[in-house]
């Protein structure tokens, strides 16, 4: 094997997605990586890579960046791989780290610490700036997503990073000793240290790196805002969709984790991790790292059992000293630029369908508070189906708009903050969503604009997926999405709350009113975690 590469409903709406992926985007397999292209040896610190020269695109596939953490390097922080002097094929998507089957087949392979470096066939001159993705699917599925068409419509380099997902990434225990956990941020940052070491060779400017991801790539872009660890491994960032979790904590898909969320302590996690190993027969940090990787993906399931350990980002005290929505309320951030956003109507907790379905929901997820949701959000206030469209706005105003917005003013304090709301209502279904139901601009929907995967758009969505490539690409270049092909792009500001409305056919905007629209100010921002009352 190469190195590299209703909850149960929402879980299998994401099988499909993978499923109706391309080949090029199928799982790492046995067969022999392809022939290398003349000419693509590059030399990194680590030893010689060489790699595939398309038309477009030159590509290297599976570039190890850390040692394999196996054996007694399980569950401890990245450490750089053994040198080696043959080049390397890096000719083949590399493994991908153990997960869970959902988004695919799943993995238990544990020699998955690489990465994929893409350039542009025929570079223009001096330096290009570099994207670092960093991938979704909750710290627990998938992989990175082939970036070519931004290297092409922008003339940046890609790096797409595999990281310790789920169990492996995230598990802390007493035996570990401190500030364990954090494994998978800590390989992000093993990752962007192998970009300040190599990027040039290939072309890039390791002082114009710029990280980018969705949801839990967004909450990651986050927390490495906030990691003291990370200063000066990336000037700028973009948040996609990173606030996502239930804002009461009442989550039925994914562990605490997200942008806005208070993260599990240290102590919480070592409890949780300390229920896992138990169940598990163990005690000692030596037993658990002999356990068959199958036998531990199958105990932490999808984290939501009472002896799932932790599959997501803690306050581990080093990696983050604090929750990352705490660092922005008090100041304690790198000094990086960001784009943030989420998409207007984004919900992952289970749709009302019924009069009494939107009742039972506003109830579970906002307690003492749902006499007062239901008072702003009334049922005679919406269209046909009025539970869904109902209980679908109060989740994505709850959960995700309103916190990215306090976010945004919470950042802005401090460094220059670029935000968004995607508003486009008619992005072709993908992900989370049902097809049949009326989605609106749902979780992460810009990210098949970004990257269509074959996926045939409308004359309108082109013009808004060509957009959205102009405005990532040039932030990534100058700091500020304000470019050639794009609209004007205010900063956002406590007195000038200016966020980008992203729309099809040309018609985004900027707006002033996205928090009185989506009662932020008077119900939801009393609500998040780390307000100052």
């Amino acid at each position: 094997m190469r190195f590299a590469g209703k909850a149960p409903a929402v879980l299998a709406a994401v099988v499909a997605v993978v499923m109706s992926l391309p080949a090029s985007a199928s799982l790492a397999t046995d067969l022999p990586a392809p022939a290398c292209s003349p000419d693509t040896t590059v030399v990194t610190d680590d030893g010689p890579v060489c790699g595939i020269a398309g038309a477009e695109v030159k590509s290297w596939q599976g570039i190890r960046y850390a040692a394999p953490p196996v054996g007694n390097l399980r569950w401890e922080a990245p450490r750089r791989p053994e040198p080696w002097t043959e080049p390397f094929a890096a000719t083949a998507e590399g493994n991908q780290c153990p997960q869970p089957a959902g988004t695919g087949p799943g993995s238990d392979n544990e020699d998955c610490l690489n990465l994929t470096v893409r350039v542009p066939a025929k570079a223009g001159l001096g330096p290009l700036p570099v994207m670092v993705q960093i991938h979704g699917g909750g710290f627990l599925f998938w992989k990175p997503q082939d970036a070519s068409r931004l290297v092409t419509g922008g003339n940046v380099i890609s790096v797409e990073v595999n990281y310790r997902l789920g169990i492996f990434g995230f598990l802390a225990h007493e035996s570990f000793g401190e500030h364990a956990g954090d494994y998978g941020l800590q390989d992000q940052q093993a990752a962007l240290r192998w970009v300040q070491r190599n990027i040039a060779k290939f072309g890039g400017d390791p002082h114009n790196v710029t990280i980018y991801g969705d949801s839990a790539g967004g909450s990651s872009v986050c927390a490495h805002t906030a990691s003291p660890g990370s200063a000066g491994l990336f000037q700028r960032g973009i948040s996609q969709s990173g606030e996502y979790n239930s804002l009461l904590g009442i989550d039925t898909v994914w562990q605490t984790q997200d942008c806005k969320a208070k993260l599990p302590t240290e102590k919480e996690a070592q409890l949780a991790g300390a229920r896992f190993a138990t169940a598990l027969r163990c005690s000692t940090a030596a037993c658990l790292r002999r356990l068959p990787a199958r036998d531990v993906l199958n105990q932490a399931g999808r984290g939501r059992g009472p002896d799932s350990g932790t599959i997501a980002p803690i306050v581990n005290g080093t990696t983050l000293p604090m929750s990352p929505a705490e660092a922005f309320a008090t100041g304690h951030v790198n000094r990086v630029t960001l784009m943030h956003g989420v998409d207007r109507d984004e919900t992952q907790l289970p749709s009302a369908t019924t009069a009494a379905d939107y009742d039972n929901l506003v109830n579970q997820q906002y307690g003492k508070h749902a006499r007062e949701v239901r008072a702003t959000y009334p049922l005679n206030r919406f269209p046909a189906p009025a539970p869904f469209l109902a209980f679908r706005t109060i989740v994505a105003d709850s959960n995700s708009v309103c916190p990215a917005l306090l976010n945004d003013e919470r950042l802005s304090r401090h460094i220059p903050v670029f935000a968004y709301q995607v508003d486009d209502t008619d992005v072709p279904a993908q992900f989370f969503v049902d097809p049949a139901k009326p989605n609106g601009a749902y979780h992460i929907a810009e990210w098949l604009l970004l990257f269509p995967n074959g996926v045939q758009l409308t004359p309108n969505q082109q013009v808004l997926s060509d957009q959205l490539v102009t405005q990532w690409t040039g932030f990534a270049r100058t700091g500020n999405p304000t470019v050639d092909g794009a609209p004007s792009w205010e900063p956002y500001t406590k007195d000038n709350p200016a966020v980008m409305v992203l729309n099809a056919a040309g018609d985004s905007q900027i707006s002033t009113e996205i928090p009185r629209q989506h009662h932020c100010g008077d119900l939801w921002d009393p609500l998040t975690p780390f307000t100052q009352h």
